[in-house]
C-alpha cells in the first residue's frame, strides 16, 4: 500500500509540474556548428574543436517547463555527440547523448537535432561533448530558472554569474583521448581555466584572466560548474564566505562555508555577499587529490573587483587547502542536505525493490601489442590500465550497427547483454592497503563487456558504491544518466550495513546526479527508475570511461504510452 501511495504521489506531482509549466512554456532554439578554430592560449596559437567559435561554448538559459531544441552541425573532422548533464530526458531519451549508448555519433559533415523539455528541474546544469576527450573544449552552462510566477527559495540576488572550471592542454585533446583508450594514463593538463581563461598564474595570461566587477553590499549568485576532465577542485574567494543554496540543480538547505569542493560533473550554486572593504580579491580553484598519482601545483584564478577599487593594488589571495586535504573535502561533501518541501522535492521512497552492491576501481587488461614491454605500466607490468565495476570492464558497442538504446527499442540482440551482476564476484577486504601494489590479485584483470542491469519500471533501486584499493585508492565521481538520486549516507573503509543503515538520512538527504564517492570509502544512493530506456552510469574522470569504469541500466517500459520509450527521431545518426 505504501509503495502504491508513493507512486500516486509521484505521478500526481509530475502531472501538476507539467501542467503548471506548460502554461508559460517557451521554445528555446539554437543552431550550433561544431568546428575547428584558432585560439591563443599560453603564449601560442592553437587549433581546437569547439562550438560556434567560442570557449566555453554557448550558454543556455531557460525556465523550468521550456523546450530546448539544439541543431548540431558537425563541421569538425571528428565524431561528436552532446550530453545534457543532469537533464532527466523524460520522453526524450534519444537526446541524452552518450555515444553508442543512446545514439550513434554525429559523423563529420552530419547533423542531429536534440529536442527535450525541462521538467521538474531548476538550477545549474551544463552540457558537454560525450565523445572521447572532446569535452575538454566542447562544454557550456545550462541555467534553469523557475517557471514564470515562481521564485527562488532564497532571498533575491543582485546578479547571477556562471563560473566554469575547465582544463587546457596545448596538445590535440583527441591524441590524449586516444592514449587513454589504450590504457595509458594521460599527462597533466597545461592549465586550469575559469570561463575559458587560464588567468595570471600562467605565462602570457595576464590579459586572459576572468574578472568579475561587483558593487559593495550586494548579493551575487555564483553558478559554479566543474567541467574539468580529471580533477576535483577546492574553490575559495579571499576574505569572503559562501552560502550554498543548490547542488546539481537540486536545492539545499543553506550551508555557510569558506570553501567549496566540486568533482568533475558537479555543480554548486553559492551566494557571496560583497561585504568586505573596497578592493580586489582572487577567486581560486586548486586541485583536491585523494591519491598521489598527480602532483602538479597549478591552480586557476580570477579576480573579483569592487567598484571604486584601485587599479594598481594587487588582489588578495585566499589560503587554499592542501591538495590532499581529504577531511576538508569530506566535511563539505557530507554536510550538505536537501531542501525538503522545497521546489520539486519528492520524499525518499522507503521500500526498496532492487538492492545492488557495486565495487569499483582500477584494473589491468591484456596487452594486444607485440613485444615484452609494449604496454609497460607504472607497476612494471606489461598491461594497459583498465577499470571495472563488479569486475566487469565496460566497452562501448562500436561496430555493432546500433546504439544500445536503439537495440533496446528494436529488440535487437548482440549489441549488449542484460547480465550485469548486482554484486561483486566475491567478498573481500575492498580497502586493504596491500591491494594498491599487489599485481597478482586475481581481480586485477577484469573482462571486457557491454552489460546492462535490467530494472522494472518505477522500481526503487538502492546501490552501495564501494571504492576498492586495487592498484590505488581514489575519490571517484560517479554520474548516473537519466535520474537524480538521494545520497543516504557516505563514509570511509568497507561498507558495513549494521553501522551505516541507522545513519541513513531519509528526511532531507542531498539530491545529486554525480556523487563523489570518498577515497577508500563508500556511498549509498537510492532512486526511482521511472524513466524507461538505457542509462549510462560511469566515473566522470575522463580517463576512466574509456578504461571501463562504467555500466548501464536498462529500464523497462511502463504500462501506459506516456511511460514507454518513444520512437527514434527521423534524423537519428546511423552507426
Amino acid at each position: 500500500m505504501t509503495r502504491f501511495a508513493f507512486y500516486l504521489a509521484w505521478a500526481f506531482a509530475t502531472i501538476m509540474l507539467v501542467a503548471s509549466s506548460l502554461a508559460y512554456a517557451a521554445v528555446v532554439e539554437h543552431t550550433w556548428d561544431v568546428e575547428n578554430f584558432s585560439v591563443e592560449r599560453l603564449c601560442n596559437q592553437h587549433v581546437i574543436t569547439g562550438v560556434n567559435g567560442t570557449l566555453p561554448g554557448p550558454g543556455i538559459e531557460v525556465q523550468e517547463g521550456d523546450t530546448v531544441i539544439i541543431h548540431v552541425n558537425n563541421k569538425s573532422p571528428y565524431n561528436v555527440t552532446i550530453h545534457w548533464h543532469g537533464i532527466f530526458q523524460l520522453a526524450s531519451q534519444w537526446s541524452d547523448g552518450p555515444e553508442y549508448v543512446t545514439q550513434c555519433p554525429i559523423g563529420p559533415g552530419g547533423s542531429y537535432t536534440y529536442n527535450f523539455t525541462i521538467t521538474g528541474q531548476e538550477g545549474t546544469l551544463w552540457w558537454h561533448a560525450h565523445s572521447s576527450f572532446l569535452r575538454a573544449n566542447i562544454y557550456g552552462s545550462l541555467i534553469i530558472r523557475p517557471s514564470k510566477g515562481r521564485s527562488y527559495p532564497f532571498s533575491q540576488v543582485h546578479q547571477e554569474v556562471p563560473i566554469l572550471l575547465g582544463e587546457w592542454w596545448n596538445d590535440n585533446v583527441e591524441d590524449i583521448g586516444n592514449n587513454a583508450s589504450k590504457g595509458i594514463a594521460p599527462r597533466n593538463s597545461d592549465a586550469y581555466t575559469i570561463n575559458g581563461l587560464p588567468g595570471d598564474f600562467y605565462n602570457c595570461s595576464q590579459n586572459q584572466t576572468y574578472r568579475l566587477n561587483v558593487e559593495q553590499g550586494k548579493r551575487y549568485l555564483l553558478r559554479i560548474i566543474n567541467a574539468a576532465l580529471n580533477e576535483q577542485h577546492f574553490f575559495k574567494i579571499a576574505n569572503h564566505s559562501l552560502t550554498v543554496v543548490a547542488i546539481d540543480a537540486g536545492y539545499t538547505r543553506e550551508y555557510k562555508t569558506d570553501v567549496i569542493v566540486l568533482a568533475p560533473g558537479q555543480t554548486v550554486d553559492a551566494i557571496i555577499t560583497t561585504n568586505q572593504r573596497v578592493g580586489s580579491y582572487y577567486m581560486a580553484f586548486s586541485p583536491y587529490r585523494s591519491s598521489n598519482v598527480r602532483n602538479d601545483t597549478a591552480i586557476a584564478r580570477g579576480v573579483i573587483t569592487y567598484e571604486g577599487a584601485s587599479s594598481t593594488s594587487a588582489p588578495i589571495m585566499p589560503n587554499l587547502p592542501d591538495a590532499h586535504d581529504t577531511p576538508t573535502a569530506h566535511k563539505f561533501y557530507s554536510n550538505l542536505t536537501g531542501l525538503a518541501d522545497g521546489p520539486h522535492w519528492i520524499p525518499v521512497p522507503r521500500k526498496v525493490d532492487e538492492n545492488m552492491f557495486i565495487a569499483f576501481g582500477i584494473a589491468l587488461t591484456v596487452c594486444n601489442l607485440p613485444g615484452p614491454s609494449a604496454c609497460l605500466n607504472a607497476f612494471g607490468v606489461n598491461s594497459p590500465f583498465s577499470a571495472s565495476m563488479n569486475n566487469e570492464s565496460f566497452v562501448l558497442p562500436t561496430g555493432r550497427g546500433f546504439s544500445m538504446l536503439e537495440a533496446f527499442y528494436r529488440n535487437v540482440s548482440g549489441v549488449y547483454t542484460k547480465d550485469f551482476p548486482s554484486q561483486p564476484p566475491l567478498v573481500f577486504n575492498y580497502t586493504d592497503p596491500s591491494l594498491e601494489t599487489n599485481t597478482s590479485n586475481p581481480l586485477i584483470f577484469a573482462p571486457k563487456s557491454t552489460k546492462a542491469k535490467t530494472l522494472k519500471f518505477n522500481s526503487t533501486v538502492q546501490i552501495v558504491l564501494q571504492n576498492t584499493a586495487i592498484l590505488g585508492t581514489e575519490n571517484h565521481p560517479i554520474h548516473v544518466h537519466g535520474f537524480n538520486f538521494y545520497v543516504l549516507a557516505q563514509g570511509f573503509g568497507n561498507y558495513n550495513a549494521t553501522i551505516a543503515e541507522p545513519q541513513f538520512n531519509f528526511v532531507d538527504p542531498q539530491v545529486r546526479n554525480t556523487i563523489s564517492v570518498p577515497v577508500g570509502g563508500w556511498a549509498v544512493i537510492r532512486f526511482q527508475a521511472n524513466n524507461p530506456g538505457i542509462w549510462l552510469v560511469h566515473c566522470h574522470l575522463e580517463t576512466h570511461l574509456p578504461w571501463g569504469l562504467a555500466m548501464s541500466f536498462e529500464v523497462e517500459n511502463g504500462p501506459t504510452p506516456s511511460t514507454r520509450l518513444p520512437p527514434p527521431p527521423a534524423n537519428l545518426p546511423k552507426c
